[in-house]
C-alpha cells in the first residue's frame, strides 16, 4: 500500500493501520515523493488525502494510476458532499471520511482489492480451520463445514487477518462492501457461522464486548 499526505501525523496513522492488517506499506509526503515512490515500490493500492490539496491531490490519482490500473482510495472532508463526488470523478474506486478510522481504511482498501482482482484467492489456515476461498469451501479438523457465499466470505475475511478484531462496520464495509446496512445483518450471519464452525470444535470467532470480533490464532 501506498499512503499519500501532506500530514506526516496523518499518514503515518494510516500507514500504521493498515500495516496491523497485514499489509506492507510506504508512505509519501506529497505528489512528487508519491510518484517516484510508486515507481520504485510499485504498490497495489494508493490511498491519497485529498482535503489539502483540492484538485492538485485529485489529479495526482491520475498520475500515480499512469497507463495501469493501480486502485485508488480518497480521503476527503466528508463522503456525503461534493468532494466525494469529486473523487469519484477523478477516478477514485472509494472515499473515507476525515478523520479517517484506520479499521475502516482498512475494510475499505480489502473490498477494493477484491473488487478489482488484486487480492487473490487462497487457502487460508488458523490453527485447525482450513479456508479454501479458490475452491469455496471451509474445513474444521479435515470435516467440511456448510456454508452459504456470505459465511464464507466473513470466514475468509476474518482469516486473512487472524488476531485482528473485525467491528461490525469494518465488517459490513469489507464482507458486504457498503458500511451503512444494519449491523444486525453481522450478528444473524456471525451467529450462523459459529453454530456450524463449533459443530466441529471449540469456539474459534471470540466476541469483543463493545468492539466486535475476532479469530484467535
Amino acid at each position: 500500500m501506498l499512503v499519500v499526505s501532506d500530514d506526516r501525523r496523518l499518514a503515518a496513522g494510516l500507514a500504521g493501520g493498515l500495516a496491523s492488517a497485514g499489509y506492507e506499506v510506504e508512505e509519501a509526503l506529497g505528489g512528487e515523493d508519491a510518484v517516484r515512490r510508486e515507481r520504485t515500490f510499485r504498490p497495489d493500492l494508493a490511498v491519497v488525502d485529498a482535503r489539502p490539496a483540492g484538485p492538485a491531490a485529485l489529479a495526482l490519482g491520475g498520475r500515480l494510476r499512469g497507463a495501469g490500473d493501480l486502485p485508488l482510495v480518497y480521503l476527503v472532508a466528508s463522503p456525503t458532499d461534493g468532494e466525494a463526488l469529486a473523487a469519484f470523478e477523478a477516478g477514485a474506486d472509494d472515499c473515507v471520511g476525515h478523520p479517517p478510522s484506520p479499521a475502516i481504511v482498512a475494510a475499505r482498501v480489502g473490498a477494493v482489492l477484491r473488487r478489482s482482482g488484486r487480492r487473490t484467492a487462497g487457502t487460508l489456515r488458523v490453527r485447525d480451520l482450513v479456508v479454501d476461498e479458490a475452491g469455496a469451501g471451509a474445513y474444521r479438523a479435515g470435516s467440511p463445514v456448510g456454508l452459504t457465499p456470505t459465511e464464507l466470505r466473513l470466514l475468509a475475511t476474518m482469516a486473512a487477518s487472524p488476531g485482528r478484531v473485525f467491528s461490525k462496520t469494518a465488517l459490513l464495509s469489507e464482507v458486504w462492501g457498503f458500511a451503512q446496512f444494519s449491523p444486525n445483518l453481522v450478528e444473524v450471519h456471525m451467529s450462523a457461522l459459529r453454530r456450524k464452525l463449533e459443530a466441529h470444535g471449540p469456539r474459534l470467532v471470540h466476541t469483543v464486548r463493545g468492539t466486535g470480533y475476532v479469530l484467535r490464532p
